[in-house]
């Protein structure tokens, strides 16, 4: 218990640091890249430190995860994917994704030539 509390004395700071940190980094690499394209290209006024950092939160609000860490496919969260579904669940699914998105054809007039 007490090397556990040790560790957390030094790896709270450090987790509070290093996202202080990256949020300096970050704001600091917008406001740059945006100050030297945007007016240059669109005529748009240049911005300061902290839009760099509200533009880098609505970026985050908008598009999700930073980009760091875990990976993001939202498809292949939950249960693993195929492997622990049975041969029939998969069927399933096939049928399932076979009703949604293929266009079922019209059923064969027997009476008309081909």
């Amino acid at each position: 218990m007490r090397r556990r509390v040790r560790n957390l004395v030094f790896i709270v700071p450090a987790a509070i640091l290093g996202i202080i940190l990256f949020m300096a980094i970050g704001g600091e690499l917008v406001k740059l890249l945006w100050n030297w394209l945007t007016p240059a290209l669109f005529g748009w006024r240049q911005i300061t430190f902290w839009q760099a950092i509200a533009l880098l939160a609505l970026c985050r609000i908008l598009f999700g995860r930073s980009g760091f860490g875990r990976g993001g496919r939202p498809w292949r969260r939950g249960r693993g994917g195929w492997s622990p579904m049975t041969p029939e669940e998969r069927e399933k699914w096939r049928e399932t994704l076979r009703e949604r998105w293929i266009a079922r054809q019209p059923p064969r007039d027997s009476s008309v030539n081909p």
